[in-house]
């Protein structure tokens, strides 16, 4: 897991849609700067073993999932589907 603060964004995200409840829950400046971590191929919070999957996913054009969690300790998700035409940010309940 490298330090991916300076990568150019390399997931294009598509329609962009967030839950009612992750608005709720999480702070927007929140939710975009792990929108913009997402699109660098700044995978968060998730194992290394699923970093290493997503890497290859982006390789392959299959679906992309980051975890993230807010100053107040909400976990939340964001899903960029395998065609890259949709991203959804929600919690990891609303799956």
């Amino acid at each position: 897991m490298s330090d991916k603060k300076s990568r150019k964004p390399v997931v294009p995200t598509g329609r962009l849609a967030a839950t009612p409840a992750v608005l709720d829950a999480v702070p927007k400046p929140e939710l975009l700067a792990a929108l913009q971590r997402h699109m660098r191929g700044d995978w968060g919070i998730v194992s290394e073993a699923a970093w290493k999957a997503n890497d290859q996913a982006l390789k392959a054009g299959e679906r992309l999932l980051s975890a993230y969690q807010s100053s107040s300790g909400t976990k939340f998700w964001i899903i960029t589907e395998w065609d890259r035409s949709y991203t959804t940010i929600l919690l990891p309940s609303e799956y």
